[in-house]
């Protein structure tokens, strides 16, 4: 079937997975699964039923796929960081963010150094790294670490490490929102309305941060397109240079900063192309999965789901220990955990399901930091545990 190979045909499978995967994701079972994880598993099916090619006989497509669409879906999320909408974030929720971001790297060392999994897992500092960044803001943070170290190839462990955060991730949601009424009955906390600056609605507030803005047009994609490929032109300039930077910190950084100019912030659809890159990647991930090696990997899929489990264990008792040692609201150290395991898309949804709507607009500034920073910190620890 060499018709597979041909790179229109492949690309526009990959491209109809996108699409299948985020219809699939609103339906009533699915959506708790969520798209990340259905497009990996429906692209492993395809590969291993040989409608695509798989790590076996992969095309150049793929690596045009790893080389571009990856970083530059992780560069067009970013550019949504604002730091000046750090103002609405509110020092609690900050200082509850930065506890939990600190919590994640205790939490994964000493996940690494309970289970061991390098005994049996070559590139378990990188996955650590990958822990690390997924919760400290979002899984764009895990895919930033995994392509600094090459293991998107492994599309076995890839794929493993994705299904364990999926599952550890939905299950941390869950608590987040249980939790609060619990520990407020036992140990009970005044509540602490978040304060906003004077002359802001909390609806202008929320249309300021979550940027509402209009349809794309020529001249958005255009621009977007243009900072993006350039971006990605210095950074691996700067890492050729100075070979010890790696070169997705440097697209991060790149983002961040055009982050903050106004003419970038005025730009529509930064959200929507990165997410389709993203998504066209973890098809090609998916791809690389070889599911009867998956299914022997029992091993390796038992350590990572004992792992992450100690992980979110240690994150949430650090996390709520200390807040409550500060008297702080339970319902703030919540949704401040929530943007770290979850991002800035599940804490708001935390807020409003403990009835806070004021504390939406910190929950996604708390989880715009995440984004901002679990590269970084991913990096850090993996280099760490090298």
């Amino acid at each position: 079937m060499a018709f597979i190979q041909e790179p229109a045909y492949l690309v526009g499978i990959l491209f109809f997975l996108v699409l299948f995967s985020e219809w699939l994701s609103t339906k009533k079972f699915f959506k708790h699964i969520g798209s990340v994880l259905i497009i990996i598993i429906t692209a492993a099916i395809l590969a291993n039923l040989n409608i695509i090619p798989t790590s076996r006989n992969a095309p150049a497509v793929y690596d045009k796929i790893f080389e571009y669409a990856a970083p530059l879906g992780i560069f067009f999320l970013l550019l949504n960081v604002r730091l000046k909408d750090l103002k609405f974030a509110g020092l609690p929720m900050l200082t509850m963010f930065t506890i939990g971001a600190i919590a994640t790297v205790i939490a994964t060392l000493a996940g690494y150094f309970i289970v061991s999994p390098q005994n049996h897992m070559d590139n378990a500092p990188a996955i650590a790294g990958m822990f690390t960044g997924t919760y400290t803001g979002g899984s764009a943070n895990l895919n930033a670490v995994a392509l600094h170290y090459s293991l998107q190839k492994d599309g076995n462990t890839y794929a493993a490490v994705n299904a364990v955060d999926n599952i550890l991730t939905a299950f941390w949601i869950f608590m987040t929102i249980l939790l609060p009424p619990i520990l407020q009955k036992i140990f009970p906390r005044a509540k602490k309305i978040a304060s906003h600056p004077e002359g802001h609605t909390e609806e202008e507030i929320r249309n300021l941060v979550i940027s509402i803005k209009e349809e794309m047009t020529i001249a958005d994609v255009s621009l977007l397109l243009a900072l993006g490929f350039g971006s990605m032109f210095i950074s691996s300039l700067a890492s050729n240079y100075v070979p010890a930077i790696p070169s997705i910190l440097v697209l991060t950084t790149l983002a961040i900063i055009l982050a903050q100019f106004q003419f970038v912030q005025k730009l529509k659809g930064s959200s929507l192309i990165g997410m389709v890159l993203v998504l066209l990647f973890l098809a090609v991930i998916g791809a690389y999965c070889d599911i009867g090696a998956l299914l022997q990997s029992g091993e390796v899929a038992g350590s990572l789901l004992l792992w992450d489990v100690i992980l979110i264990l240690i994150h949430g008792i650090l996390i709520f220990g200390i807040g409550g040692l500060l008297k702080q609201d339970w319902d703030i150290i919540s949704v401040a955990s929530n943007a770290c395991i979850g991002g800035s898309t599940t804490a708001p949804v935390c807020a409003a399901s403990l009835d806070r709507q004021d504390l939406q607009v910190s929950g996604i500034i708390a989880g715009s930091i995440g984004l901002a920073s679990g590269s970084y910190l991913g990096i850090m620890v993996a280099e760490f545990l090298k």
